[in-house]
């Protein structure tokens, strides 16, 4: 009862943002994410790395120019999507002037990048940071809806949402 009392708020927010946003029909994460960035008028750059032991599985870099999404490519697509749709929650929730985690973490993800600015990067690993879970709840309740516009489909409804996000489609679908 307590965390319902301290995270209402949160969830009505969350929940709020969620069901204002229009979603990509099929669901697509990257469309997701190149619509903010046409209304915001800021690049937002996916970057698929490999993924590594230790180092988060998606980061937000935010520079002056443009926003960077590191995500680990060798993943299940229905885990990349979430991994995508987390850090877009991050850019929608206004999270980019957080310190970023030990530098060595980020390094190995972005070697090209300065260690000075792998400082200012937004690279959250513990889910027990309150923007680690606003974010975590903005994009289950996204990817909620992407699946489930009104709570409830049909078995084939239901297979057609999910086939997009599991990096599949069913053959003679209507997307073939």
């Amino acid at each position: 009862m307590r965390w319902i009392r301290r995270h209402g708020g949160l969830m009505r927010r969350c929940r709020a943002i969620s069901e204002s946003l229009e979603l990509p029909e099929p669901f697509d994460a990257a469309e997701l994410i190149a619509r903010l960035a046409t209304s915001r008028g800021r690049p937002i750059d996916l970057i698929a790395v490999a993924a590594r032991p230790g180092a988060p599985c998606g980061l937000l870099v935010t520079t002056g120019q443009a926003d960077y999404i590191v995500y680990a490519e060798d993943t299940s697509a229905l885990h990349r999507q979430h991994i995508l749709v987390h850090e877009y929650a991050h850019l929608l929730l206004g999270h980019t002037s957080e310190p970023s985690p030990d530098p060595g973490l980020t390094g190995g993800l972005l070697p090209n990048l300065s260690p000075d600015l792998v400082k200012k990067v937004l690279g959250r690993t513990v889910y027990l940071e309150p923007q680690e879970q606003e974010a975590e709840l903005l994009a289950s309740l996204i990817l909620k809806r992407a699946l489930l516009p009104g709570g409830r489909t049909r078995g084939d409804e239901w297979a057609h949402r999910l086939s997009p996000l599991l990096g599949s489609r069913r053959a003679n679908g209507p997307h073939d």
